[in-house]
């Protein structure tokens, strides 16, 4: 019976120092950081990635959570709490980029961000921000008091 169930298994990186990790103070630290991730890539398609956070908002790791198209990417809620949770993060960021250049978010922003800020709350995760990238600039969910 055993060999019909897969056992899952988890390995941390024993790399991580907080005392030189990168710490993210306002949305334009972590504007400049998800900048660096992305690279020159802001204007061809669309990307979401997640930053995990430790509790005094140092970056524990980063994850692409998907990678779409010229208009659009879907951004699964199970896959972003799945990768938060299994790097111990205490806070989130959420991030996307716009290739169109436009910095207002969409209906469809708004609701996915709603819906984590939610979820964050029922299991004391907190989503910190959800930032939107263009090249010319950002956007900050926190900064306009929509988280």
């Amino acid at each position: 019976m055993q060999n019909l169930v897969s056992e899952f298994s988890v390995k941390y990186s024993t790399n991580f120092n907080p005392s030189n990790a990168f710490k993210i103070t306002s949305p334009i630290t972590a504007a400049k950081l998800l900048r660096d991730i992305w690279e020159d890539d802001l204007n061809h398609v669309e990307r979401f990635y997640l930053l995990s956070l430790n509790r005094a908002n140092c970056v524990i790791a980063w994850s692409l959570i998907s990678l779409g198209g010229m208009s659009g990417t879907v951004a699964d809620g199970k896959v972003i709490f799945q990768k938060a949770l299994l790097s111990n993060a205490h806070g989130l960021i959420l991030a996307h980029n716009h290739p169109s250049g436009q910095l207002q978010p969409s209906q469809a922003d708004l609701s996915l961000t709603q819906k984590m800020v939610e979820f964050g709350k029922f299991i004391d995760l907190p989503i910190l921000d959800h930032i939107i990238l263009t090249q010319h600039g950002y956007y900050s969910f926190g900064e306009e008091g929509k988280i």
